[in-house]
């Protein structure tokens, strides 16, 4: 070290001191450096670029991280380690595919070589030692070969979900052993990250439950049916107003009940930890039924149900709630008090819904990375976001997305709106929050992705003009926008100057619009446009990249929305406009003659006066 090369480390307190670059300078320069993964863009002049446990990253930031350089990809797919199979079936599937020489093509191939290499030897085991097999078992660790075919793709109707009793699942018993390898199989095969851990939470937390969609069963085959999705929710809530008040005050918020302390925390409401909901933990679809329908099928079958929508229960059959939360039962619960053996005359290990009393909840809840694919997921479901976080994550990149769907209920007061119910004040105080940070924490978010969240009304016309319509353009003419600024957006419309002179009034229209104040119909590049450049505070030329259209484009749809806007203004107050205009013109009108004319015809006016009075003063003196 210092004389062949040498180490740089972190300042950051968090990497304590982590080796973070070697500089070798023995022969000549060399520099081994590493890179968080966000910052691809430090990769020019590279030569080799080296990913370990690259499933961990998420797959657009791998791409971003592929360039014209030598890159090794190294990923635990097995193994406790194991981040899922989602690298496997997505990236390496592209880039083996892309390194095939075209058929049709006669030259050299440009396309770069693509080498797979798997080791499946095991790294800490022996080969063929029992105790790896038994762990691997154990935790459902080697599940990345063993996702099970489909037999037949049932129509998403005709499929039913079913509750899985936890006690069987985890019973060990052969059959119920195999049907839970396949659930895991699934997550494994999905987008999420998999851990021991996750299986221990699956297994015994007293709040998390287990549901499975299957196709038509045939009793008359036994045989375990084919599971197309599953979904694992959490119970939260029913948290007392005096510990949501606590925590307000005190200014943070107990671990668990994600959502309940969120809300709690955004819009400083202590009423809502009382309620009961559910929060989708995860949802996984069979890799081999993806995009038709299973997972939404699972969702709509999950939110009847906790409507009450698939059971029937007399009110002599109602049982009584416990006195204790999920949380105290929780802590209560102790390995010492139960009984570790094998059990005899296990209930069933599937439960048809409808013979299943479903737990009393006011809401279902979802938090996601916030990705354009996810969120039109949710939001066909009827979940509306109440919170997005301002700092993306430092692992993917994305924002967190919080979304919630009211269930019905007699227990709360709804609000006007039927889908929104009680959500439907919140759900506008997000909104308006949202629209206000596009310019700032949100200004870098994919245009596209930030309309589908804010949800504003662009298409007016079928919009009946009423006085209420009215009575917001004059408040917005009287306190916003000044007579002089209507003037300069007349002469913007009629070509007469450059949009610089405008700039200043974008903003505050389209905040007025996004904000439906302005009910004027727009396409939707011109929205877009709008959108861009108001709320998000982006030039003609980052707007231009961000829709990619040439400038030509963004200027001509940028003029064709002012001219909409200043003529709904223009006609909806324009007499109330030019009542309110200074009469400058009126008194600093340009004269009709000039100051030298006017000065020529008073000295002629004095002259013949004088004159007249020279003759009179002589003919005096000649009396």
């Amino acid at each position: 070290e210092h004389l062949h090369y040498d180490v740089v480390k972190s300042s950051d307190p968090n990497l304590r001191k982590a080796i973070i670059q070697i500089n070798v300078h023995k022969q000549h320069r060399q520099t081994i450096q590493y890179l968080k993964p966000h910052d691809h863009g430090k990769l020019s002049q590279v030569e080799l670029l080296v990913i370990d446990e690259a499933a961990a990253i998420p797959l657009p930031i791998v791409k971003a991280l592929l360039g014209p350089y030598l890159v090794f990809l190294s990923s635990t797919v097995n193994g406790y380690e194991g981040t899922g199979r989602s690298l496997s079936l997505k990236l390496l599937q592209q880039l083996e595919s892309q390194s095939q020489p075209s058929a049709s093509s006669d030259g050299p191939s440009s396309s770069r070589l693509f080498k797979k290499i798997e080791l499946n030897e095991s790294i800490r085991y022996a080969s063929g030692d029992p105790i790896e097999t038994w762990l691997n078992e154990l935790l459902c660790l080697d599940l990345a070969n063993s996702i099970p075919n489909i037999s037949r793709l049932p129509h998403p109707e005709h499929c039913q979900l079913y509750y899985v009793n936890r006690d069987t699942l985890f019973s060990y018993h052969k059959e119920s052993e195999v049907f839970l390898q396949r659930m895991m199989a699934l997550y494994v095969a999905s987008h999420y990250k998999n851990s021991p851990n996750d299986l221990q939470l699956m297994a015994d937390a007293p709040a998390h439950h287990l549901f499975v969609l299957l196709g038509p069963v045939n009793e008359s085959e036994n045989q375990l049916p084919d599971i197309l999705c599953v979904i694992q929710v959490c119970l939260e809530g029913q948290i007392s107003r005096k510990s949501a008040i606590r925590s307000l005050n005190e200014g943070h918020a107990p671990s668990g009940d994600q959502i309940p302390w969120k809300f709690c925390e955004q819009f400083q409401d202590n009423v809502f930890p009382s309620l009961s909901g559910a929060r989708i933990v995860r949802i996984a679809v069979h890799p081999s039924a993806l995009r038709l329908g299973y997972g939404s099928a699972a969702v709509k079958l999950l939110s009847s149900y906790y409507q009450g929508e698939m059971t029937v229960f007399k009110d002599a059959e109602e049982v009584e709630e416990p006195d204790v939360t999920i949380s105290e039962a929780a802590e209560k619960a102790s390995l010492l008090e139960e009984s570790i053996k094998p059990r005899a005359n296990l209930p069933p290990l599937l439960v048809n819904l409808e013979d299943r009393r479903p737990e009393k909840l006011h809401y279902l809840g979802v938090s996601f990375g916030l990705t354009q694919e996810l969120f039109r997921f949710w939001r066909k479901h009827s979940f509306y976001p109440f919170y997005v976080g301002q700092i993306p994550s430092a692992v993917t990149g994305e924002h967190t997305c919080m979304a919630l769907s009211p269930l019905n209920s007699d227990d709360i007061k709804a609000g006007d709106s039927i889908q929104l119910g009680f959500l439907e004040p919140f759900y506008k105080d997000f909104r308006q929050r949202f629209r206000r940070l596009l310019g700032t924490s949100f200004r870098h978010l994919n245009f596209k992705l930030a309309m589908s969240v804010l949800a504003s009304k662009i298409d007016f016309s079928h919009h009946e003009p009423s006085e209420h319509d009215t009575s917001i353009t004059l408040k917005l003419l009287r306190d916003v926008l000044s007579p002089h600024d209507m003037k300069r957006l007349e002469a913007y419309s009629n070509n007469l100057v450059d949009y610089h002179l405008i700039l200043d009034l974008v903003p505050i229209l389209a905040h007025e619009y996004f904000s439906e104040k302005l009910p004027v119909t727009l396409h939707g590049a011109q929205a877009s446009v709008l959108f861009c450049m108001g709320l998000q505070d982006k030039d003609i030329g980052a707007t231009k990249e961000e829709l990619g259209i040439e400038r030509e484009q963004v200027l001509s749809n940028f003029i064709k929305t002012m001219k909409k806007l200043y003529g709904y203004l223009n006609n909806t107050a324009g007499k109330e406009i030019e009542a309110t205009l200074p009469r400058l013109k009126e008194i600093e009108a340009p004269l009709s003659r000039s100051m030298d004319e006017d000065l020529d015809e008073a000295a002629q006016e004095v002259k013949v006066r004088f004159q007249r009075y020279i003759t009179m003063l002589l003919n005096y003196d000649a009396g």
